[in-house]
């Protein structure tokens, strides 16, 4: 097939994440099974505009605001008969690709995690209250036009709210260090929390949540990994048993993590929560706010979901951490998740079932 993909951000922009990663990785086997792969996105200050990575072209255009408006641009001048499907990846702001793609080319729709609650965090009051009350809802309800992949059942949820009804969900992909890092646990009780330091993941809950697990685990002790805003405030703040280590390399980051008896996550909302298919996979199970995106991924991952308060975190570790120190669980394979090639090849059969487009080889190559 020939696929094109919009997606604002690509894997060198600066702002990249989860979304991104799940993109590289099905496009680059979409490409090695012999599909005609193009991804659109936001220009980055010293990458091409025009380039072939891992054998599919991206074409880069317009800012984190005009990437939509330019990659309408581009399909009138390049893209108009040269696509069988075109996939809107949606991180926020959709495309709304059925709206303006007039060819007959069919759409799709690819949905990470909706924004809602996020809104009144990461914007100004009159901003937060437009966006989440006005903008958001009506993007999504545009959105429902078209079929939709959500890589949630909580994505699919939050989606059929705001009236989208023909939604399929996807897998979460996940690809564990190779080898596997297996470091002996800590003597001493250890939570770890890994994010950026930003209010939508509210550390300073998991700070708390510690503190009063401390009242029935003495020595229970937190290691807090990431950067952010947030960082500096936090650590000059810290009580005496909670260590801040910033930014750190991903096999610094893997090794912590194993070592750790616990992980746990308080977001407000993800798409799937990565990192905790990252600690499931390495032995350490997740104790995580039940909100969407952290209640699948926990629940693959074998771990616990608890209201969203840090007394209800704090009661969840006191019951249950002093068995995993005595009996660590084992690594999950693929953190619950899977692999990237059965979810490559996943999404691709979800694209024919919806483009109709007549089938070529389905199985895709790593």
């Amino acid at each position: 097939m020939r696929i094109l993909i919009l997606n604002w951000r690509d894997l060198s922009h600066p702002a990249s994440g989860g979304a991104e990663i799940y993109t590289e990785q099905v496009l680059r086997r979409w490409a090695a099974a012999g599909h005609q792969v193009t991804l659109f996105a936001a220009a980055v200050p010293g990458r091409p505009a025009d380039e072939i990575r891992d054998g599919y072209r991206i074409v880069r255009a317009g800012s984190r605001f005009t990437v939509y408006r330019e990659a309408r641009r581009w399909w009138r001048r390049h893209g108009r008969g040269g696509f069988d499907v075109v996939i809107d990846e949606t991180n926020t702001v959709p495309f709304h690709a059925h709206e303006w793609v007039d060819d007959g080319t069919r759409t799709i729709a690819l949905v990470h995690q909706t924004c809602e609650e996020i809104w009144h965090i990461n914007a100004p009051p009159v901003l937060a209250h437009l966006g989440r009350h006005g903008l958001e809802p009506n993007w999504l309800r545009r959105l429902g036009g078209s079929p939709i992949l959500a890589v949630s059942a909580s994505t699919r949820d939050a989606l059929a709210r705001f009236g989208a009804h023909d939604v399929t969900v996807v897998p979460e992909g996940y690809e564990p260090p190779d080898p596997l890092p297996r470091p002996a646990k800590q003597e001493q009780p250890t939570a770890v929390f890994c994010g950026r330091m930003v209010s939508y993941k509210r550390p300073g809950d998991v700070i708390r949540a510690v503190s009063l697990a401390r009242e029935s685990i003495p020595g229970l002790r937190l290691w807090m990994i990431g950067g952010g805003p947030l960082l500096d405030r936090l650590a000059a703040a810290a009580p005496p048993f909670t260590r801040f280590l910033g930014r750190v390399s991903d096999a610094e980051k893997h090794d912590l993590m194993a070592r750790a008896h616990v992980h746990l996550a308080a977001s407000v909302r993800e798409g799937w929560g990565l990192v905790v298919t990252e600690a499931a996979a390495l032995g350490t199970p997740t104790i995580a706010y039940d909100v969407p995106g952290l209640r699948d991924s926990t629940t693959a991952g074998r771990g616990i979901v608890v209201p969203p308060r840090p007394e209800a975190m704090a009661e969840a570790l006191t019951g249950n951490l002093p068995d995993w120190v005595r009996f660590p669980p084992g690594p999950l394979p693929y953190g619950g998740a899977h692999s990237w090639d059965t979810v490559a090849d996943t999404l691709l059969e979800a694209v024919h079932e919806h483009a109709r487009v007549p089938r070529g080889p389905m199985r895709v190559a790593a």
